[in-house]
Protein backbone atom coordinates (compact mmCIF):
# COMPACT_ATOMS: atom_id res chain seq x y z
CA UNK A 1 0.00 0.00 0.00
CA UNK A 2 1.62 3.38 -0.89
CA UNK A 3 1.73 6.42 1.17
CA UNK A 4 -1.30 8.43 -0.16
CA UNK A 5 -3.58 5.20 0.80
CA UNK A 6 -1.89 4.67 3.67
CA UNK A 7 -3.12 8.33 4.90
CA UNK A 8 -6.57 7.83 3.46
CA UNK A 9 -6.63 4.50 5.80
CA UNK A 10 -5.63 6.29 8.93
CA UNK A 11 -7.97 9.45 8.15
CA UNK A 12 -11.02 7.07 7.65
CA UNK A 13 -10.19 5.30 10.44
CA UNK A 14 -9.79 8.11 12.80
CA UNK A 15 -12.89 9.19 11.82
CA UNK A 16 -14.73 6.24 12.99
CA UNK A 17 -12.67 5.90 16.15
CA UNK A 18 -13.77 9.06 17.30
CA UNK A 19 -17.22 8.91 16.61
CA UNK A 20 -17.10 5.84 19.11
CA UNK A 21 -15.44 8.05 20.96
CA UNK A 22 -18.03 10.80 20.71
CA UNK A 23 -21.29 7.90 20.99
CA UNK A 24 -19.65 6.64 24.16
CA UNK A 25 -18.46 9.97 26.34
CA UNK A 26 -22.64 10.87 25.43
CA UNK A 27 -23.34 7.74 27.17
CA UNK A 28 -20.77 8.60 30.36
CA UNK A 29 -22.75 11.62 30.55
CA UNK A 30 -25.98 10.33 30.87
CA UNK A 31 -25.24 8.25 33.79
CA UNK A 32 -26.54 8.53 37.22
CA UNK A 33 -23.04 9.89 38.85
CA UNK A 34 -23.16 12.93 36.39
CA UNK A 35 -26.73 14.17 36.80
CA UNK A 36 -27.01 14.05 40.53
CA UNK A 37 -27.49 18.10 41.26
CA UNK A 38 -27.08 20.81 38.78
CA UNK A 39 -23.71 21.67 39.93
CA UNK A 40 -22.74 18.30 38.58
CA UNK A 41 -24.44 18.80 35.63
CA UNK A 42 -21.97 21.27 34.99
CA UNK A 43 -18.81 20.10 36.20
CA UNK A 44 -19.15 16.62 34.18
CA UNK A 45 -18.14 17.57 31.12
CA UNK A 46 -15.07 19.29 32.18
CA UNK A 47 -14.21 16.05 34.53
CA UNK A 48 -14.82 13.55 31.98
CA UNK A 49 -12.60 15.69 29.22
CA UNK A 50 -9.74 16.05 32.45
CA UNK A 51 -10.05 12.32 32.87
CA UNK A 52 -10.02 11.49 28.56
CA UNK A 53 -6.79 13.66 28.57
CA UNK A 54 -5.15 12.02 31.51
CA UNK A 55 -6.26 8.57 30.78
CA UNK A 56 -5.09 8.93 26.82
CA UNK A 57 -1.54 10.39 28.00
CA UNK A 58 -1.20 7.73 30.17
CA UNK A 59 -1.97 5.02 26.90
CA UNK A 60 0.58 7.04 24.76
CA UNK A 61 2.99 6.47 27.81
CA UNK A 62 2.66 2.67 27.55
CA UNK A 63 2.56 3.01 23.43
CA UNK A 64 5.97 4.82 23.46
CA UNK A 65 7.07 2.74 26.55
CA UNK A 66 6.88 -0.45 24.15
CA UNK A 67 8.46 1.56 21.22
CA UNK A 68 11.30 2.34 23.24
CA UNK A 69 10.98 6.33 23.37
CA UNK A 70 9.42 6.79 26.58
CA UNK A 71 11.21 9.82 27.48
CA UNK A 72 11.37 11.41 23.84
CA UNK A 73 8.67 13.16 23.78
CA UNK A 74 9.37 14.91 27.37
CA UNK A 75 12.71 16.12 25.65
CA UNK A 76 10.95 17.04 22.54
CA UNK A 77 8.68 19.89 24.54
CA UNK A 78 11.69 22.48 24.92
CA UNK A 79 12.41 22.49 21.18
CA UNK A 80 10.91 25.08 18.39
CA UNK A 81 8.33 22.05 17.52
CA UNK A 82 7.45 21.25 20.74
CA UNK A 83 6.39 24.71 21.60
CA UNK A 84 3.79 24.76 18.60
CA UNK A 85 2.63 21.42 19.35
CA UNK A 86 1.86 22.79 23.26
CA UNK A 87 -0.11 26.02 21.72
CA UNK A 88 -2.34 23.18 19.58
CA UNK A 89 -2.76 21.14 22.40
CA UNK A 90 -4.08 24.34 24.46
CA UNK A 91 -6.58 25.07 21.38
CA UNK A 92 -7.32 21.39 20.72
CA UNK A 93 -7.83 20.25 24.03
CA UNK A 94 -8.74 23.09 26.89
CA UNK A 95 -10.44 25.00 24.32
CA UNK A 96 -11.75 22.83 21.68
CA UNK A 97 -12.70 19.29 23.21
CA UNK A 98 -13.86 21.16 26.30
CA UNK A 99 -16.31 22.85 23.92
CA UNK A 100 -17.09 19.50 22.12
CA UNK A 101 -18.08 17.59 25.39
CA UNK A 102 -20.10 20.71 27.02
CA UNK A 103 -21.85 20.86 23.66
CA UNK A 104 -22.32 16.94 23.22
CA UNK A 105 -24.10 16.91 26.74
CA UNK A 106 -26.58 19.73 25.83
CA UNK A 107 -26.82 18.74 21.86
CA UNK A 108 -26.58 15.49 21.80
CA UNK A 109 -23.58 13.22 20.14
CA UNK A 110 -25.22 13.21 16.69
CA UNK A 111 -25.96 17.01 16.80
CA UNK A 112 -22.66 17.83 18.24
CA UNK A 113 -20.35 15.74 15.31
CA UNK A 114 -22.64 16.93 12.15
CA UNK A 115 -21.67 20.27 12.86
CA UNK A 116 -18.46 20.23 14.36
CA UNK A 117 -17.11 18.45 11.39
CA UNK A 118 -17.36 22.11 9.37
CA UNK A 119 -13.84 22.84 11.48
CA UNK A 120 -12.21 21.71 8.33
CA UNK A 121 -13.70 24.90 6.73
CA UNK A 122 -12.51 27.21 9.30
CA UNK A 123 -9.66 25.55 9.52
CA UNK A 124 -8.98 26.06 5.95
CA UNK A 125 -9.76 29.68 6.72
CA UNK A 126 -7.20 30.49 9.34
CA UNK A 127 -4.08 28.64 6.96
CA UNK A 128 -5.50 31.76 3.93
CA UNK A 129 -4.83 34.23 6.67
CA UNK A 130 -2.51 32.72 9.30
CA UNK A 131 -0.35 31.01 6.73
CA UNK A 132 -0.75 32.18 3.20
CA UNK A 133 -2.42 29.08 2.30
CA UNK A 134 -4.82 30.57 -1.25
CA UNK A 135 -8.78 29.80 -1.81
CA UNK A 136 -10.29 29.61 -4.67
CA UNK A 137 -13.83 30.57 -5.39
CA UNK A 138 -15.36 27.33 -5.02
CA UNK A 139 -13.25 26.89 -2.00
CA UNK A 140 -15.08 29.96 -0.40
CA UNK A 141 -18.65 28.86 -2.00
CA UNK A 142 -17.79 25.46 0.10
CA UNK A 143 -17.19 27.66 3.43
CA UNK A 144 -19.83 29.53 3.07
CA UNK A 145 -22.29 26.13 2.60
CA UNK A 146 -20.64 24.44 5.30
CA UNK A 147 -21.59 27.75 7.54
CA UNK A 148 -24.92 28.01 5.93
CA UNK A 149 -25.84 24.49 6.94
CA UNK A 150 -24.53 24.67 10.35
CA UNK A 151 -27.35 27.16 11.40
CA UNK A 152 -29.94 25.42 9.42
CA UNK A 153 -29.22 21.98 11.55
CA UNK A 154 -27.95 23.94 14.25
CA UNK A 155 -31.68 25.24 14.59
CA UNK A 156 -33.37 23.22 13.24
CA UNK A 157 -36.79 21.50 14.83
CA UNK A 158 -38.74 24.51 16.44
CA UNK A 159 -37.94 26.78 19.21
CA UNK A 160 -34.25 26.10 20.73
CA UNK A 161 -34.52 26.00 24.77
CA UNK A 162 -31.68 27.99 26.22
CA UNK A 163 -29.93 24.72 26.71
CA UNK A 164 -29.78 24.60 23.16
CA UNK A 165 -28.72 27.61 22.21
CA UNK A 166 -25.54 27.17 25.20
CA UNK A 167 -24.50 23.86 23.10
CA UNK A 168 -24.91 25.82 19.63
CA UNK A 169 -21.75 28.07 21.22
CA UNK A 170 -19.71 25.51 23.04
CA UNK A 171 -20.00 23.89 19.23
CA UNK A 172 -18.62 27.06 17.82
CA UNK A 173 -15.84 27.19 20.63
CA UNK A 174 -14.73 23.72 19.64
CA UNK A 175 -14.87 24.52 15.81
CA UNK A 176 -12.43 27.50 16.50
CA UNK A 177 -10.40 25.49 18.54
CA UNK A 178 -10.05 21.80 16.54
CA UNK A 179 -9.48 24.69 13.08
CA UNK A 180 -6.58 26.39 14.48
CA UNK A 181 -5.13 22.98 16.21
CA UNK A 182 -4.39 21.36 12.88
CA UNK A 183 -3.01 24.44 11.32
CA UNK A 184 -0.87 25.07 14.61
CA UNK A 185 0.79 21.21 14.52
CA UNK A 186 1.18 21.24 10.72
CA UNK A 187 3.28 23.88 11.09
CA UNK A 188 5.31 22.34 13.87
CA UNK A 189 5.41 18.57 12.46
CA UNK A 190 6.93 20.02 9.18
CA UNK A 191 10.35 20.11 10.12
CA UNK A 192 10.45 16.61 11.02
CA UNK A 193 11.67 17.31 14.62
CA UNK A 194 8.64 15.88 16.41
CA UNK A 195 6.83 12.90 15.28
CA UNK A 196 3.29 12.21 14.93
CA UNK A 197 3.15 10.02 17.85
CA UNK A 198 5.50 12.24 20.62
CA UNK A 199 3.20 15.58 19.31
CA UNK A 200 0.42 13.31 20.18
CA UNK A 201 2.22 12.55 23.70
CA UNK A 202 2.73 16.42 24.31
CA UNK A 203 -0.81 16.75 23.46
CA UNK A 204 -2.56 15.03 26.02
CA UNK A 205 0.00 15.51 28.89
CA UNK A 206 -0.54 19.14 28.12
CA UNK A 207 -3.61 19.42 27.79
CA UNK A 208 -4.23 17.23 31.11
CA UNK A 209 -2.17 19.15 33.18
CA UNK A 210 -3.86 22.45 31.64
CA UNK A 211 -7.20 21.14 33.15
CA UNK A 212 -5.77 20.17 36.46
CA UNK A 213 -4.00 23.38 37.24
CA UNK A 214 -6.30 26.09 35.55
CA UNK A 215 -9.41 24.80 34.61
CA UNK A 216 -11.13 22.03 37.55
CA UNK A 217 -9.52 24.27 40.35
CA UNK A 218 -11.25 27.73 38.53
CA UNK A 219 -14.64 25.63 38.73
CA UNK A 220 -13.70 24.20 42.06
CA UNK A 221 -14.28 20.45 40.69
CA UNK A 222 -12.13 18.15 42.55
CA UNK A 223 -14.75 16.97 44.62
CA UNK A 224 -16.35 15.25 41.41
CA UNK A 225 -12.94 14.05 40.27
CA UNK A 226 -12.62 12.30 43.57
CA UNK A 227 -16.11 10.87 43.49
CA UNK A 228 -14.94 9.70 39.30
CA UNK A 229 -11.79 8.26 40.39
CA UNK A 230 -13.45 6.20 42.94
CA UNK A 231 -16.38 4.96 40.53
CA UNK A 232 -16.47 2.31 38.09
CA UNK A 233 -17.20 4.66 35.60
CA UNK A 234 -13.51 5.64 35.64
CA UNK A 235 -12.79 1.84 33.77
CA UNK A 236 -15.31 3.09 30.87
CA UNK A 237 -13.93 6.63 30.40
CA UNK A 238 -10.12 4.57 30.18
CA UNK A 239 -11.95 2.53 26.94
CA UNK A 240 -13.27 6.12 25.71
CA UNK A 241 -10.21 7.37 26.42
CA UNK A 242 -8.27 4.33 24.17
CA UNK A 243 -10.40 4.99 21.47
CA UNK A 244 -10.11 8.65 21.58
CA UNK A 245 -6.29 7.55 21.43
CA UNK A 246 -6.66 5.35 18.82
CA UNK A 247 -8.45 8.53 17.02
CA UNK A 248 -5.99 11.02 17.86
CA UNK A 249 -2.32 8.90 16.65
CA UNK A 250 -4.32 7.94 13.01
CA UNK A 251 -5.42 11.78 12.77
CA UNK A 252 -1.87 12.77 13.66
CA UNK A 253 -0.51 10.54 10.93
CA UNK A 254 -2.54 11.47 8.73
CA UNK A 255 -1.32 15.52 8.88
CA UNK A 256 2.05 14.09 8.75
CA UNK A 257 1.23 11.99 5.47
CA UNK A 258 -0.95 14.25 3.71
CA UNK A 259 -0.71 17.57 5.31
CA UNK A 260 -3.75 19.34 6.72
CA UNK A 261 -6.41 20.38 5.03
CA UNK A 262 -6.74 16.48 3.37
CA UNK A 263 -6.19 14.89 6.89
CA UNK A 264 -9.29 17.48 8.10
CA UNK A 265 -11.50 16.23 5.39
CA UNK A 266 -11.03 12.61 5.97
CA UNK A 267 -11.83 12.73 9.91
CA UNK A 268 -14.58 14.99 9.02
CA UNK A 269 -16.21 11.05 8.21
CA UNK A 270 -16.62 11.03 11.97
CA UNK A 271 -20.02 13.01 11.45
CA UNK A 272 -22.06 10.25 9.45
CA UNK A 273 -20.35 7.48 11.77
CA UNK A 274 -21.62 9.13 14.67
CA UNK A 275 -24.96 9.32 13.22
CA UNK A 276 -24.81 5.69 12.46
CA UNK A 277 -23.24 4.72 15.38
CA UNK A 278 -25.71 6.19 17.83
CA UNK A 279 -28.86 4.58 15.99
CA UNK A 280 -27.16 1.19 16.05
CA UNK A 281 -25.95 1.72 20.14
CA UNK A 282 -28.39 4.48 21.43
CA UNK A 283 -31.58 3.48 19.13
CA UNK A 284 -31.13 7.62 18.01
CA UNK A 285 -33.99 8.14 15.71
CA UNK A 286 -32.38 9.69 12.23
CA UNK A 287 -34.80 12.39 10.47
CA UNK A 288 -34.17 12.73 6.54
CA UNK A 289 -33.62 16.25 7.36
CA UNK A 290 -30.29 15.66 9.43
CA UNK A 291 -29.40 13.21 7.55
CA UNK A 292 -29.46 16.01 4.39
CA UNK A 293 -27.82 18.91 6.58
CA UNK A 294 -25.05 16.46 7.76
CA UNK A 295 -24.43 15.59 4.20
CA UNK A 296 -24.04 19.39 3.05
CA UNK A 297 -22.10 20.07 5.80
CA UNK A 298 -19.96 17.47 4.47
CA UNK A 299 -19.71 18.74 1.26
CA UNK A 300 -19.16 21.86 2.14
CA UNK A 301 -16.25 21.24 4.55
CA UNK A 302 -14.70 19.25 1.49
CA UNK A 303 -14.71 21.82 -1.06
CA UNK A 304 -13.08 23.99 1.00
CA UNK A 305 -10.22 22.10 1.52
CA UNK A 306 -10.42 20.40 -2.08
CA UNK A 307 -7.67 21.39 -4.72
CA UNK A 308 -9.05 23.12 -7.89
CA UNK A 309 -8.55 19.21 -9.87
CA UNK A 310 -10.24 17.25 -6.66
CA UNK A 311 -13.38 19.19 -6.97
CA UNK A 312 -13.79 17.75 -10.72
CA UNK A 313 -14.82 13.84 -10.94
CA UNK A 314 -13.56 12.78 -14.41
CA UNK A 315 -10.25 13.50 -12.79
CA UNK A 316 -11.16 11.57 -9.51
CA UNK A 317 -11.90 8.37 -11.75
CA UNK A 318 -8.64 8.96 -14.19
CA UNK A 319 -6.45 8.89 -11.09
CA UNK A 320 -8.18 5.80 -9.80
CA UNK A 321 -7.72 4.16 -13.47
CA UNK A 322 -4.21 5.08 -13.51
CA UNK A 323 -3.35 4.28 -9.97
Amino acid sequence: MNTKNKGIMFGLFSGFTWALDTVLIGIVLAKGLFVSSDTVIFLAPLVSTFFHDLLSSLWMMIYMAIRGEFKVPFKKITTRSGRFVILGALLGGPIGMTGYVLAVKYLGASLSASISAVYPAIGALFAFFLLKDRLTVKNWIGLFVSILFIFLLGFAGGEPSHNYILGFLFILLCIFGWGMECVILAYGMKDDEVSPEQALQIRQLVSAVTYAVLILPVFKAYPLVGEVFSNSVIFFIAVIALSGTASYVYYYKTIYTLGPTRAMALNISYAAWAIFLSFIILHTPVTAKTILFSIMILVGSIMTVATQDELKWMNVFKSKKTA
